[in-house]
């Protein structure tokens, strides 16, 4: 997804603050959510400010903050900035220019500077934080909707385990020992990945160190010198990621190659582990990146040479995916492979456009058909069967053929005015839909300029079209 123009774009990381104290401008609530914030981290905090609300002046009286009464003018704070070097400087006092005022000094001084609500005059910005100890997963949408990041932190600490910490602190008493018998970090990754997968993990985050260990024993000399190659054939579904199954995302973040389809969206591949090796191999209209030997050939190298490889396709792999073909070059070759379903384009750009697919009053079966024709631009399809008025008929990569399509169809018994549909990019935010007959579409869709993928849908359900509210 395209980041909107005149959007400022802010960059994730961790900072070690060491032991310098942060300075926070402002004894309020909103300071006082800050200096929590830092606190609860370990970081040591001095506050400037005339007067400081009932919970921080609760921490003063524990020392566990400093507080100096100063109305903070710039020459003032300047002095301040002298005097002691601080990592990160929070302004949260009301003046909103005195902040951006303070923020710019800091920016002269080389300091990080936050301005409280005002991410414009800001150097950094506080995420909302899920902290578990050594675990700390950070959530931020760059000032824009602070709500929201709070909504999806509140979603984190849900699924997230309260000993998360405790785990985290098993394996890192164990990354010296693995580094030093499995040099190879992918190796290590696997043995860990079994851990975490396995008994190994729940054990660890109860506390439960000793049978954790027995766990990760058991993997490290059941663990062979060279890792196996696999080969897993997963369907992305349509193109909204919410539609991928929570298989298909489990190995997209475990493979170390990936191979992918042009109709896998950038949405869904941003998903993929960082650190795989992508490989697009797509095929459009009359242009390939690679044959499909090609393509097979690639995926029997990567798994000879012990990669776990993910096959990524667009919708489902044995719909019109070619998985067939790949599974059985693989297999010949003895090489493990995992087949994921997918969500169909069928199955999800229907859905999305509210069309149902069957329909009891006027459809009692479904047809998939492809419009890819031959070399020779011929299409060979048993028209009399299809083209019959109490099924649904769908039409994938029949965009650029529409015309000769429609009047097949018509040709071979169906009427000139039968409902027909076209879907454009179905299920991301850039889906479009049109209706129309068997007569009328193909001009609809060059007014209208549609694009691959389109997918086309020839039946009396197009009449039941109900647009989902939320589509």
């Amino acid at each position: 997804m395209t980041t909107p123009p005149n959007t400022t774009l802010w960059f994730p990381i961790m900072l070690r603050v060491g032991e310098d104290p942060a300075l926070v401008i402002g004894g309020g609530k909103i300071a006082a959510s800050k200096i929590h914030l830092l606190h609860t981290v370990g970081i040591r905090v001095h506050v400037v400010a005339p007067t400081l609300c009932s919970s921080l002046h609760h921490l003063v009286q524990k020392k566990d903050i400093t507080h100096q009464t100063t109305h903070i003018q710039p020459e003032t704070f300047l002095s301040l900035l002298n005097a002691q070097h601080y990592r990160l400087v929070y302004l949260a006092t009301d003046d909103h220019s005195l902040n951006a005022t303070l923020a710019a000094l800091c920016k002269e001084q080389g300091i990080l500077a936050c301005a409280v609500d005002n991410p414009k005059a800001s150097h950094f910005i506080t995420p909302a934080l899920v902290h578990r100890g050594l675990v700390q997963i950070a959530i931020s949408t760059g000032g824009a909707a602070p709500v929201l990041a709070c909504y999806i932190r509140s979603l984190i600490e849900r699924i997230i385990p309260h000993g998360i910490s405790a785990l985290a602190q098993f394996m890192s008493t164990q990354k010296k020992r693995l580094h030093i018998l499995f040099p190879d970090p992918k190796q290590r990754r696997h043995i860990w990945e079994q851990f975490l997968e396995g008994i190994g993990g729940p054990m660890a985050c109860q506390g439960h160190y000793t049978q954790a260990q027995q766990v990760l024993e058991t993997l490290i000399t059941s663990s062979p010198h060279k890792p196996t190659g696999e080969v897993w054939l997963v369907g992305a579904g349509p193109g909204d990621p919410d539609l991928l199954t929570l298989a298909a995302l489990r190995l997209m973040q475990n493979a170390d190659v990936v191979l992918y389809d042009h109709l896998v969206t950038p949405d869904i591949l941003n998903l993929v582990r960082r650190d795989a090796k992508r490989i697009p191999v797509g095929k459009t209209y009359q242009q390939h990146t690679l044959s499909q030997e090609e393509i097979n050939a690639e995926l029997i190298r990567y798994a000879q040479a012990g990669q776990r490889v993910l096959r990524l396709k667009g919708g489902d792999p044995f719909i019109f995916g070619r998985g067939g073909e790949e599974l059985q070059a693989l297999t010949d070759c003895h090489i493990p492979v995992r087949v994921i379903p997918g969500i169909s384009a069928a199955n999800g750009c229907a859905a999305y456009a509210g069309i149902p697919l069957t329909h009891r009053d006027c459809a009692q079966s479904c047809l998939f058909i492809t419009g890819h024709t031959k070399a020779d631009g011929s299409l060979t399809l048993e028209w009399s069967a299809i083209a019959l008025r109490h099924q649904t008929i769908v039409i994938y990569m029949g965009l650029s053929i529409l015309p000769s399509l429609c009047t097949q169809l018509i040709t071979h018994g169906l009427p000139p005015d039968w409902p027909a549909a076209i879907i454009e990019q179905g299920t991301t935010p850039a889906q479009r839909v049109i209706t129309g007959t068997l007569t009328s579409l193909p001009e609809l869709v060059r007014q209208h300029d549609f694009i691959t993928p389109s997918l086309l849908i020839v039946g009396k359900v197009v009449q039941h079209r109900v647009p989902p509210v939320l589509a």
